[in-house]
């Protein structure tokens, strides 16, 4: 495996990660575990750090003249790093109306 093909699955796979984290960390809210929830968010954060890291190589390597070659791994492993982003974004809004909820129905019980 090429240098760049390593970065890109450095990338997508930390993505990935990030990913089941940040979903893990849902299912803890909706079942309430909150702590749980924080715990899985930084997992998450851990694992897309591990990504970002690779991507600012190749960054810093554009910057410095030395464009890497566009290839279809590479956008795949962008796409991937951004919508592990977004993903989170949704996960702690979401996390957020779960304990409006839980603090509704504790007001009704």
């Amino acid at each position: 495996m090429e240098g760049l093909e390593l970065i890109c699955f450095q990338i997508i796979s930390a993505s990935g990660g990030a990913k089941s984290a940040y979903m893990a960390a849902l299912e803890a809210a909706k079942e309430g575990d909150y702590e749980e929830a924080e715990k899985m968010i930084k997992e998450g954060d851990e694992m897309l750090n591990q990504g970002h890291a690779p991507h600012a190589t190749l960054v810093q390597q554009e910057a410095a003249g030395n464009s890497p070659e566009v290839s279809l791994i590479l956008i795949h492993a962008e796409d991937q790093m951004m919508g592990a982003e977004s993903f989170k974004a949704m996960v702690e809004e979401f996390i957020e109306v779960y304990k409006q909820l839980d603090a509704l129905k504790a007001k009704v019980a």
